[in-house]
């Protein structure tokens, strides 16, 4: 079945990392009133390369829908076809997309959540805390996590690599229960911040919150101590066994992370040491 595309027009491009050679690009979908995606998703762009053969590459948006706009942010490839081509292209160009896909989206209820990225990886969790703390729109000034506490670590090499800085900065000194935590694995002597690779950072916030917390923990605890108070020992541990099987898990805490393989890896590695659960962990690698 032939998939749908839409025309994106590119609206507004801007150079954020002149190092890295990275671009925040924002379009418009002008056939549609409201490209409507919800926040983590991504689009399948589609074009022809130099041979004339149509390329396909997914990128995630880099921003929360807003009427029939999204964002992307796209580094520059040495040898690269699509990448490039979304670089170089013009403001007014234009580009086949279909979407919006994927399933790297917030659970509900929203929780308490850390966000870990590595470079472009920040792209979805730029669309996350739009989401989450809208300053457009009829929604503007909202807080759709009702006051959870959201904590988002992003690693790169050097300071002169640190996506959207002024942006998360800003909401961070705004928003109380936001934290923005920077590490650099590359850093000069001149950075005062902290150092080294992002899954390093995550056990002060684990430890500072209290742990993964789950109902279902809660549930067997409950549910063994009446049945120790009716003295049916063997009985109660097949229920707890049924019961929690067929309970679906209901965490307070969950963590979301965005970049390549080696570095999902790691934090996922990191977190299950802790002792949190693998449905805790929602993960999208792009290598």
């Amino acid at each position: 079945m032939k998939r749908q595309t839409y025309t994106a027009r590119l609206v507004q491009k801007a150079c954020i990392s002149e190092s890295a050679q990275c671009y925040h690009l924002e379009f418009a979908v002008d056939e549609l009133d409201r490209f409507d995606f919800a926040a983590g998703q991504f689009i399948s762009a589609v074009a022809a390369d130099g041979r004339g053969k149509a390329q396909t590459r997914a990128y995630s948006i880099a921003s929360a829908a807003q009427e029939n706009r999204f964002d992307l942010c796209v580094n520059r490839v040495e040898g690269g076809f699509f990448s490039n081509y979304l670089c170089d292209l013009p403001e007014g160009g234009s580009v086949q997309v279909h979407g919006p896909h994927g399933n790297f989206t917030l659970r509900q209820p929203v929780t308490d959540s850390i966000f870990v990225a590595t470079g472009t990886g920040i792209a979805p969790m730029r669309g996350f805390t739009q989401w989450l703390f809208p300053e457009r729109g009829p929604d503007a000034g909202m807080d759709r996590s009702e006051g959870r506490q959201i904590w988002l670590v992003y690693g790169t090499r050097h300071e002169s690599e640190i996506y959207y800085r002024d942006y998360f900065e800003r909401l961070a000194e705004e928003r109380e229960n936001f934290h923005y935590v920077t590490t650099l694995s590359r850093a000069g002597d001149e950075w005062a911040g902290r150092r080294g690779y992002v899954q390093e950072h995550l056990e002060a916030i684990v430890s500072a919150r209290g742990g993964p917390r789950q109902s279902v923990e809660e549930t067997v605890e409950s549910m063994g101590a009446v049945g120790a108070a009716v003295g049916a020992v063997t009985d109660t541990v097949v229920a707890v066994e049924e019961r929690v099987a067929a309970q679906p898990l209901s965490f307070d805490i969950h963590t979301y992370i965005c970049g390549l393989n080696n570095m999902v890896s790691a934090v996922r590695e990191r977190l299950t040491g802790f002792g949190w659960h693998r449905k805790q962990i929602i993960f999208e690698r792009y290598d």
